[in-house]
């Protein structure tokens, strides 16, 4: 008995602590709003396809490529390893990159590319003037900037009510997420990511499950 016990505490103990701490972070956690309500894109900003696109009712991962983006592509294939191969198929998720009017045909080169072994109907590029773009990026409130090309090697995560999420907490503040760095991706970014797919998930399941038990109408 005593021999059992010793095994229980030196071998299954300390795999029950790691799931539970392991599943603690995204089950248990709510990734802070580090700036609530941020302003929909401008109506004039479009698509290579020429239609608009709005943060509203997505959970939207935003990027800024800049005039250098055809340069830093990297970034962008980095992102679309380590996040979106990952999860492009949920349907209520879209990837932005905001871009400055004129690299239509550098954005048609990277999508290419990334056609060749991704879906990428999830990908949206839009573009706008750069006094726009950076007008709007400083509605976002960051601490961060924009580069001279009006780019940044970071990404940001944004839930359906147009909230820019991640952590406040001073000593690990994240507003955004380097995509240059694919270990920052696959660590932080990744596990920020699942928490907001986590609450989405238990809203949803939420809701459902309050439409089940209301009373029909009419009894």
């Amino acid at each position: 008995m005593k021999k059992n016990l010793v095994l229980f505490v030196l071998f299954v103990l300390p795999i029950v602590a790691y799931l539970f701490f392991a599943s603690g972070i995204n089950s248990f956690s709510k990734l802070p709003t580090v700036t609530p309500k941020v302003p929909d894109f401008p109506s004039s900003w479009k698509t290579m396809e020429g239609q608009e696109a709005t943060l509203t009712g997505k959970i939207t991962v935003l990027g800024f490529g800049g005039k250098d983006i055809l340069k830093n592509r990297g970034n962008f294939f980095n992102l679309n390893q380590k996040i979106y191969e990952r999860y492009h198929a949920f349907k209520d998720l879209q990837f932005v990159v905001v871009c400055p009017e004129g690299m239509q045909h550098d954005v048609q080169r990277i999508l290419k590319a990334m056609a060749a072994t991704t879906d990428i109907a999830q990908w949206h590029f839009i573009f706008g003037n750069e006094k726009e773009i950076s007008s709007w990026f400083d509605s976002l409130r960051l601490k961060g900037k924009l580069n001279i090309d009006y780019g940044t090697e970071n990404v940001y995560i944004l839930d359906k009510e147009r909230n820019l999420r991640g952590r406040k907490d001073p000593k690990e503040y994240k507003e955004g997420y380097s995509m240059f760095h694919p270990s920052e991706l696959s660590n932080e970014m990744l596990d920020d990511f699942k928490i907001i797919l986590y609450e989405y998930k238990a809203a949803l399941k939420k809701n459902n499950l309050e439409l089940k038990n209301a009373p029909e109408h009419g009894k």
